[in-house]
């Protein structure tokens, strides 16, 4: 049985999903209205108006899970607040009279449903258990060992396999070299300035495989054919079937980290501090190599279109001058790449890109709708997203926008370009390690100087090359820094 603030968290979360869910709904009935503005039509289509009737009943619906889960929140607070009113009368010491005592025989502990060594209502961002890890190195301190150890064992039962039989058995140089991080803790957000892994977050997700260095696949290089038969009993047409193996690498992402000994004995929050960065950084690298790698990455192997007009416009009657000319011109050149095995969905573009497009003008209105704003007219939307959630916004022609700022701005002779990537998010496939894609290590060798080192690091996979000319690009002179 779940504890009361396991309860508790898992009321929050579901709360937090129905409201996510409440909120997407709007931003997309919203979406189809501007759309039918911007097209210029009177009434929504017959596909359109039974999908807004949809979402009007999943965001009905939404409110209404929203208030029993409120409900079921406020019941499970009471519940932990008397809990805590109860265990604080039981610590108080009363003496009872030596006739009245229960028997020794009836003193005895009655084990339950035990909750996890490390979750979010003890350890919310992970401080507890990066401290037990230091702390064992430095101390052999038991009481963190044993933590530790019963830990591990929760997770072996929870995640079973030869993934967990490699996690912990990494490293040779002594015990606790190969921790699986708490899960919950990967899942955390925070708030310190990194690009973190917007493009990543929309890839084509798979688990990588349990073994090996390399992901293979196979691609149809040759196809067969098919010709009209000339006469007949003439020879039909036959052309052998042929593939061609492409071999993706698996890599590693590390960071590094020397503890002192004075920062884990006397600092406050640095546990945090640091599993917090380790893991931000960790993201941004990510998501920085399917983007910038050499010969791999998305920016080399995406078909370019160029955009070198000195006076840029986001839409414009002059085919040169305009951006979205040249967007729809990659999108058109991927579609024609893929056909049916895929379709262009989203542009990703640095955030001062997307914020250049937002400051173009119609007339006198924005050239994007923004949030609560519809205009007709413009050419797009804005649907007023956070950084790193999800989608930004939408541009005329469908595509969704993602903002990374991963993407380099030092493209160019000038080294002042930023490139606007145009994918189908379902051939942008990234393999990962599943459940707890990171692990940290820690070792001794800054012993000497009362140091602990800890090591953060994952494996990881990419390809965006199953089709050639499958991604798209927009650069050129026209996307050097912006001017607002």
């Amino acid at each position: 049985m779940a504890t009361i603030d396991e309860l508790i968290a898992s009321h929050e979360v579901e709360l937090e999903a129905a409201q996510k869910r409440r909120d997407k709904t709007t931003i997309e009935i919203k979406a189809i209205l501007a759309l039918a503005g911007q097209e210029g039509r009177s009434a929504v289509t017959a596909d359109e108006d039974w999908r807004v009737t949809e979402l009007f009943g999943i965001r009905d619906k939404a409110k209404v899970d929203i208030k029993g889960i409120q409900q079921k929140l406020e019941t499970a607070q009471r519940v932990k607040s008397e809990e805590t009113e109860a265990a604080d009368a039981a610590k108080e010491v009363v003496k009872t009279p030596a006739a009245n005592r229960k028997p020794a025989y009836d003193q005895v502990a009655r084990i339950g449903a035990e909750e996890r060594t490390y979750h979010p209502g003890v350890d919310r961002k992970g401080a507890t258990f990066l401290r037990d890890v230091a702390r064992q190195f430095l101390y052999n301190d038991v009481m963190a060992s044993e933590r530790l150890s019963r830990h591990m064992a929760e997770e072996r039962v929870e995640r079973a396999g030869k993934y967990m039989e490699r996690a912990a058995g990494d490293s040779l140089t002594s015990n606790w070299t190969g921790l699986v991080v708490p899960q919950y803790i990967t899942e955390m957000k925070a708030p310190a300035i990194a690009a973190l892994r917007p493009f990543a977050n929309i890839c084509n997700k798979h688990d990588l495989p349990a073994d090996g260095m390399s992901v293979n696949i196979s691609r149809v290089t040759t196809a067969s054919s098919v010709a009209l038969q000339a006469t007949e009993l003439a020879a039909v047409s036959a052309t052998s079937l042929d593939d061609t193996l492409l071999t993706e690498n698996v890599q590693t992402a590390a960071g590094q980290q020397t503890l002192s000994r004075q920062a884990i004995d006397r600092g406050t929050g640095i546990e945090e501090t640091v599993m917090d960065d380790l893991y931000r950084r960790y993201a941004t690298t990510l998501d920085s190599t399917l983007l910038n790698q050499a010969t791999t990455g998305l920016s080399a192997v995406a078909t370019a279109t160029a955009f070198t007009t000195a006076t840029p416009a986001f839409m414009s009657a002059t085919a040169a001058d305009s951006l979205y000319g040249k967007i729809i011109g990659a999108t058109a050149g991927v579609e024609a790449a893929l056909l049916a095995y895929g379709f262009p969905t989203h542009a990703v573009m640095n955030s001062r890109r997307w914020h250049w497009i937002n400051s173009k003008l119609s007339a006198l209105w924005p050239g994007v709708s923004q949030p609560g704003i519809t205009v007709e007219g413009t050419g797009g939307l804005n649907v007023g997203a956070g950084y790193n959630e999800g989608s930004r916004g939408i541009l005329p022609n469908g595509l969704q926008v993602i903002v990374d700022n991963s993407v380099a701005t030092n493209f160019g002779t000038a080294t002042s370009e930023d490139e606007i990537y145009v994918v189908p998010a379902s051939e942008c496939h990234l393999w990962e390690d599943p459940n707890a894609p990171v692990f940290i290590r820690a070792e001794q060798p800054a012993a000497a100087t009362l140091g602990v080192l800890l090591v953060l690091y994952g494996y990881f996979a990419y390809s965006f090359r199953r089709y050639a000319n499958g991604m798209g690009k927009v650069g050129g002179t026209g996307l050097a820094t912006p001017a607002f």
